[in-house]
């Protein structure tokens, strides 16, 4: 099965290291993803800009609304992803636990599926 491990990070928190610190959590991210990629794991990766750098489009009386980020409510962004193919679910949050963010974020693990079909998640 496929699975997105969703990186959440706090808001804010990029802004509060040196640049220096920046660059080892950035090192520590791209080595882990060359390891799942040597395994046969890795599907594809990629890190995401602040959402200082980004945008909300919702409908709401038929009408377009673009919010601009950085949005005030939101009290963790999305700051990457792995989608990696492996065994079971099990292995995915696995992997996820040998992810480094998990020690300064989140790390979701979600199965790729259809949007109706609830029952995935128990596979």
């Amino acid at each position: 099965m496929t699975y997105m491990l969703l990186i959440l990070e706090p808001t804010g928190q990029r802004q509060q290291r040196t640049e220096a610190q920046g660059r080892d959590a950035y090192a520590q991210m791209v080595k882990f993803g060359d390891s799942l990629k040597a395994r046969g794991l890795l599907q594809g990766t990629q890190s995401l800009a602040s959402h200082s750098q980004a945008a909300r489009v919702s409908y709401a009386g038929g009408r377009a609304q673009v919010l601009d980020g950085p949005f005030a409510e939101a009290k963790e962004m999305i700051g990457g992803y792995f989608i990696v193919t492996c065994g079971s679910f099990d292995e995915a949050v696995a992997i996820a636990r040998e992810c480094p963010a998990a020690q300064w974020a989140t790390v979701e693990v979600r199965a790729f599926a259809p949007c109706y079909d609830d029952s995935v998640a128990a596979a």
